[in-house]
Order: C-alpha cells, then structure tokens, then sequence
C-alpha cells in the first residue's frame, strides 16, 4: 500500500506543479512557485502539497492565500488528469526546506573562507 501512496504522490507533485505553471492564471502569481513534495493520507482523500518560491518568506501569505483559493480548479483539473477513484482535497502548506538549505550552504562558504585566507 506504501508503494501506491509515493507513486500517487509523485503523480500530484508533476501534475499540480504542471498545472500552477501553465493553466493556473493569477496575477497574484508573479513569481516561480515549486511544489517540493507531496503527502497523501492513506485513504486518499487529503493531500499536503509543500511549496516553495524564490521571491523567498515575505510572499508566503499571499501565494498560500492564492493557492488555497485555487484548490477547487486544480482538483478539477487533476480528475481530468489522473485515473483515480478518488481525488484527494488539497491543501497547499509552505515549505522552507529550499531557503534552509541556503542558508546552510553560505554558513559553510563563510567556515571555508576564514579557514582559508
């Protein structure tokens, strides 16, 4: 059954991420959005989907608001898609994963150039 749920999962994470690039229009949506990862209850009926955007923390508010609205005509549009008994509601989550990990990585740079001067 755990193999059922990563391979749905990874069919939401492609679609929605096809979906919010091409089809959803909102001006609200100026900036690249990245759906980082997905996770689907097991009884399919909810999905978290995690994302995240280069314009970084300050448009977390206004891009969950526009996606959280959206949530109806993605689901929609993911029926016609997918060839599921049952489409999960979604519910779109924000995800720092990309700017922690950012931050990690100039943390290293600045260790590296003070042991190397």
């Amino acid at each position: 059954m755990a193999h059922r749920i990563e391979r749905v999962n990874t069919l939401i994470r492609k679609e929605i991420s096809e979906l919010i690039q091409h089809q959803l229009r909102d001006p609200r949506l100026d900036s690249f959005v990245a759906v980082t990862d997905v996770s689907t209850s097991p009884d399919l009926q909810y999905a978290k989907i995690f994302v995240s955007s280069m314009s970084g923390k300050q448009d977390e508010v206004r891009l969950l608001g526009v996606l959280n609205s959206a949530a109806g005509f993605l689901r929609t549009e993911l029926a016609k898609k997918l060839r599921l008994r049952r489409v999960p509601e979604l519910s779109f989550i924000w995800d720092d994963s990309i700017e922690h990990g950012d931050r990690i990585l100039r943390l290293i740079d600045e260790v590296t150039q003070q042991d190397n001067p």
